[in-house]
């Protein structure tokens, strides 16, 4: 359950074990899911069901993918996990510890560890590196509407990592990320910019200041794809062109705007119309692409060391 990824923000992914539970809107239509418990019958998601660990040759890929990079004098980001969460309550914590000792030994990758479960992270990196959280390691938060960002960007801030980031995908509604309040716990008229500040990076008591170093924007697809607003997606794009945030437009998904935006898709499927009278069409996920007035953003924060 290891490849070299067409995920666009990676360049390999990592399953370390395959399973979970759905905890939010954006599990609704899990791909994973899908393919892996009602297709090919491999494990059971839910609650209380055993999660299956991959094959040791699937464990010995980042060993390889890890001296590629070191050969090539280049650094590789690694998704970790598609088919599971690896903050997940029913992994055992020998598992875990496999994974921290295998993230140890792969120094040359970037491991992003992207959860829905940002409230089980700082704990359970605490018990894979007693050491802390080394810096190989990007922290990823899953974040979908208003209220998720609002509940779960605080916590990712408060958990120690060289770079925290935000999957927002499948995006289902707008989200300000202007409007959190920080770790300080103090209100902010603009909380990218002032995450971002290198010149305000200290709290009060002197402990470092928490940032948020990139973020992730897509649409859904799959079968039963919802749409995407397009302006939920520029207006975050215009608040992290505004505090200096590297920003990464993954997909419009399954529908594409029929005014504006894209140019040149054909659509073949049914239209949707958004209150707003914003209309989608359904032209699929390939055909719809991934840019926005022309423009593909593949912007990435700095990697842990060298290129």
């Amino acid at each position: 359950m290891a490849e070299n990824s067409k995920i666009e923000w990676c360049h390999h992914t990592f399953n370390p074990w395959i399973g979970c539970t759905k905890v939010g809107p954006g599990c609704d239509h899990c791909y994973a899911e899908a393919g892996f418990d009602k297709r090919l019958h491999v494990v059971q998601w839910g609650a209380g069901q055993p999660r299956k660990r991959t094959a040791p040759s699937t464990w010995a890929l980042p060993v390889r993918w890890n001296a590629e990079a070191e050969r090539l004098g280049v650094r590789y980001r690694v998704f970790c996990a598609s088919l599971a969460d690896v903050f997940d309550n029913d992994v055992e914590r020998e598992w875990r510890d496999d994974l921290a000792t295998l993230i140890l030994n792969t120094p040359h990758l970037d491991w992003l560890l992207v959860t829905k479960r940002i409230g089980n992270a700082g704990r359970m990196l605490g018990e894979m590196f007693m050491d802390g959280t080394p810096d190989n390691v990007w922290l990823g938060a899953t974040i979908t509407s208003q209220t998720e960002a609002d509940r779960d960007i605080p916590k990712l801030l408060e958990v120690p990592a060289r770079v925290r980031f935000l999957s927002m995908e499948p995006l289902l509604g707008p989200v300000d990320l202007t409007d959190i309040c920080h770790n300080r716990g103090e209100p902010t008229e603009d909380h990218l910019s002032a995450l971002f500040d290198p010149d305000d990076d200290v709290n009060e008591d002197g402990t470092p200041f928490s940032y948020v170093d990139w973020v992730i924007v897509g649409g859904e697809s799959g079968p039963n794809a919802r749409p995407m607003h397009p302006q939920w997606a520029t207006s975050l794009r215009r608040q992290c062109a505004n505090a200096g945030v590297p920003f990464l437009f993954k997909q419009w998904g399954e529908w594409v705007p029929m005014m504006g935006y894209v140019e040149g898709v054909t659509v073949t499927g049914p239209k949707f119309t958004h209150p707003d009278g914003t209309i989608m069409g359904r032209a699929g996920k390939k055909a719809a692409g991934r840019q926005i007035n022309g423009l593909t953003y593949d912007e990435y924060p700095a990697p842990t060391c060298g290129d």
